[in-house]
């Protein structure tokens, strides 16, 4: 329990506090995990130099620096973006073409095509968060329900996409091919993805939309479009967003809206609108590490797999241990990779389909990083939009109920062939 015991301070401190205080924002969450970090550092042997390396190795590991690098030019995007006007004019865009009705489906169907298209959540949150925050502010949407819809959504490409980083471990780990993995997950998630769409399409009918729409510029529009399409088509998240950024510059200066100056400046109020995501990330990080050095995911490990007696038991605990890994690492790629190898023990002993025990490793990883509040996704998707985490977490529908589909699939033995 020592080794787990990081994690229940930061939980105690910061979500208990909260909720007994009837404040999210009476606790800063950086400091909670400010406050974890340190007590995590007092839990290892050693000098004290041996317990930061160990901290270090979690914190700047290479996921969490390019974790670290999109949050820096999300920001600088996000920030040069709306100062050029791009964000009014593509929401002036979208209210000038959309039926009022179509403006909640179309958000997340693009969420969800997008995310598909390169696989990764991240890149998706960065390009259409400042969007729906703009559309929410000129309608009567709520801010978290258009923010839940996009990351909602950008869980239906990462649990699905052939190049996620989280189809590629789920499959190598347990020995099947992608397009095998796949079949069997979109008949898990397609179904809940339909009704999504179906209901943002009434949640849509009390939409309204301002009796006047401003001017929509296409080339302030341009650096969305961009970043969007370079998207789709696969180029890496960092290079799109570079990308982005320049255009905003050359856009913003041709037609006067700022100098050169005014260009760094922009970006510079972005990425430090970003340092308290980045001080969270960090932290946790270099946490979640000393949590695993301890020898905390491997007691989650032997505590799930002690009493597994049957093919659905088995199925249960593979999505119930990723599920917790991924609780205490904040990362469904790295809950992926750890809990992998017992799975495919598991699904060998029980005799459990590789591409469905694949599925559920990734679905439930999907789940479980939808619903965190310091999870990468929400937390950058909360900077981008100055909302709370916390208030963002009811609006993840998708996330929601592809958990859910995942326990009716593993009770029901569904899809049978695979079964």
């Amino acid at each position: 329990m020592k080794a787990l015991s990081p994690l229940i301070v930061f939980l105690v401190l910061y979500l208990v506090t909260s909720i007994i205080a009837q404040d999210f924002y009476k606790v800063p969450i950086a400091v909670a995990f400010l406050v974890s970090a340190t007590y995590a550092l007092l839990t290892v042997r050693g000098t004290m130099n041996e317990r930061i390396k160990i901290f270090a190795k979690g914190a700047g590991n290479s996921t969490m620096v390019l974790m670290l690098a999109i949050f820096i030019l999300a920001g600088a995007f996000a920030a040069s973006a709306k100062t050029m006007g791009a964000v009014d004019a593509t929401v002036n865009l979208a209210l000038k073409y959309l039926p009022e009705q179509a403006i909640l489906p179309s958000i997340f169907l693009a969420s969800c095509f997008i995310s598909l298209s390169i696989g990764t959540s991240c890149g998706t949150i960065a390009a259409l968060v400042p969007l729906t925050v703009g559309i929410a502010q000129q309608s009567d949407i709520s801010t978290p329900l258009m923010i839940g819809l996009v990351v909602g959504g950008t869980y239906f490409g990462d649990n699905l996409s052939f190049i996620s980083d989280t189809t590629i471990v789920a499959t190598q780990t347990q020995g099947c091919s992608m397009k095998d993995k796949f079949r069997v997950n979109i008949r898990i998630v397609a179904p809940v993805a339909l009704l999504m769409l179906i209901v943002y399409f009434f949640l849509g009918e009390s939409a309204s939309t301002p009796a006047e729409v401003g001017e929509a510029n296409f080339w302030l529009v341009l650096p969305y479009l961009a970043v969007v399409i370079l998207a789709i088509c696969g180029v890496n998240v960092l290079l799109s967003l570079g990308i982005g950024i320049l255009l905003t510059g050359i856009i913003g200066m041709v037609m006067g809206t700022y100098d050169v100056f005014g260009w760094f400046a922009a970006m510079n109020e972005g990425m430090m609108g970003m340092s308290e995501l980045i001080i969270v990330t960090i932290l946790a990080g270099g946490m979640l590490e000393i949590i695993r050095h301890n020898g905390g995911i491997d007691l989650i490990i032997k505590a799930m797999t002690r009493n597994i007696q049957s093919k659905r038991a088995g199925e249960m605990s593979i999505a119930a241990l990723t599920c917790l890994v991924n609780v205490c690492t904040a990362n469904n790629t790295v809950a992926i990779i750890t809990t992998g190898p017992i799975a495919k023990d598991i699904a060998q002993r029980f005799h459990i389909d590789s591409r469905k025990s694949a599925s559920i490793l990734d679905t439930a990883s999907c789940f479980t990083q939808g619903l965190l509040p310091y999870g990468a996704q929400v937390l950058i998707a909360a900077g981008l939009s100055e909302v709370n985490p916390i208030a963002i977490i009811p609006y993840l529908y998708y996330p929601m109920l592809i958990g859910v589909a995942l326990l009716l699939a593993i009770l029901f033995r569904y899809p049978r062939k695979y079964s």
